[in-house]
């Protein structure tokens, strides 16, 4: 030390150790000690590898996150890493409202471009950059998606500098974690131009907000936890074409057609379609160990109906309550067909359900095939004002 300019004065086995007015990076004990591995020579200490403790495998967490980005990949988007600096340029072309928590502004000390200063609280920024540069460079249609974290809350202001003579205390510890925002795993998903091109089989096409509210439900049913979709109502989509995802009746996630002032914002095809999911809250919401599916050697019993409800009953809100009356013989329901026109009453409109009834020890009886199509149809009446067409 005395080499570099240091005074030293040694008591014991205690240095005191004066840095030279021109050496203004000898601040700290660590600076000290550099500065003498410096001289001696790094190739002069011994290397002592750490030993790694023994491994468990993959948390339950990152199998099911590993096992999202593969399905993804099987339905033919591709995963990209962005980078997850905002400027409030890239929010007002969101169109996100003030108040909205993907406005919340933490803003970096050292932000690598000033446009740019403030870590994100959504993904949707990112992606729709990365959709916009790859169509500009030819292509005919994209299909992206990103998992990563998103940063919400808001900057504090002087940040306490603990001493690094020693190990902080547990309460500068808990001061240090409580200045962190919230930094939720999320996925987010863009959808532009051609899903399939066209040929001799026909004409191309393109993405709609429909794939984007379906990949929501692949990902739940991958996961294994159950959503809810309903009619949704946010300023960054288009308002006919939007979608809330639910969990447990909170909110964890939007998906649908983006607004079409975004879309003209980004420069990206007409339709466009996004989708953004809180994927920490589905995973919290996912059992340890899934259950194999049971698999039935009997016959299927097949029923369709088709019910008139008003215009302002959901099909989510049908299909529950046509589940709930079907009872445990009920396999499956799905919606095969929506009419409005002549023969439906002006307000309201029909939908086709195909209903699947099935026993695991038995073949199921025209009789129980018809009590538990009546109960579905029941429960339709009483809790949403369903009644069969034509009837």
């Amino acid at each position: 030390l005395e080499a570099v300019g240091c005074g030293v004065l040694i008591d014991g086995n205690r240095l005191e150790v004066q840095a030279p007015p021109w050496r203004a990076d000898l601040t700290d004990p660590a600076d000290l000690v550099e500065e003498v591995v410096r001289l001696v020579g790094y190739k002069n200490l011994p290397s002592t590898l750490p030993i790694a403790a023994a491994g468990h495998g993959l948390t339950n967490s990152q199998r099911l996150k590993r096992r999202v980005g593969m399905t993804l990949a099987a339905r033919g988007a591709v995963e990209v890493l962005t980078y997850p600096f905002v400027g409030d340029s890239e929010l007002d072309d969101l169109q996100i409202p003030i108040a909205d928590i993907r406005r919340s502004k933490v803003r970096l000390a050292n932000p690598l471009s000033d446009e740019q200063p403030y870590l994100r609280a959504s993904l949707l920024p990112g992606l729709l950059s990365t959709a916009r540069r790859n169509l500009g460079r030819g292509s005919s249609g994209v299909s992206l998606f990103e998992l990563g974290s998103v940063f919400q809350g808001e900057s504090v202001g002087v940040v306490p500098r603990p001493s690094v003579l020693e190990r902080p205390s547990a309460d500068e510890w808990a001061a240090l974690n409580g200045l962190l925002p919230s930094q939720p795993m999320h996925l987010g998903v863009v959808l532009a131009g051609e899903r399939e091109a066209a040929g001799w089989w026909g004409p191309s096409l393109d993405h709609g907000w429909s794939d984007a509210v379906q990949m929501a439900q692949v990902i739940a049913e991958v996961i294994g936890s159950e959503i809810t979709i309903e009619q949704g109502n946010d300023q960054v989509f288009h308002p006919g074409r939007c979608a809330t995802i639910n969990r447990a009746g909170k909110p964890i996630g939007v998906a649908g057609e983006l607004h079409p002032r975004v879309i003209q914002a980004w420069s990206l095809p007409t339709r466009s379609s996004a989708l953004e999911l809180d994927l920490d809250a589905l995973i919290a919401a996912a059992p340890a160990v899934r259950p194999a599916p049971a698999v039935s050697a009997h016959p299927v019993a097949k029923e369709d109906l088709a019910v008139v409800v008003a215009d302002s009953v959901t099909v989510a809100a049908i299909t529950a309550a046509l589940r709930a009356g079907a009872g445990d013989l009920l396999e499956s329901i799905r919606l095969f067909d929506i009419y409005s026109g002549p023969q439906v009453p002006e307000g309201h409109r029909s939908l086709a359900f195909a209903l699947r009834f099935r026993a695991s020890d038995r073949t199921l009886s025209a009789a129980e095939t018809a009590e538990a199509r009546q109960g579905a149809i029941n429960r339709a009446g009483l809790d949403c004002g369903a009644v069969i067409r034509g009837a």
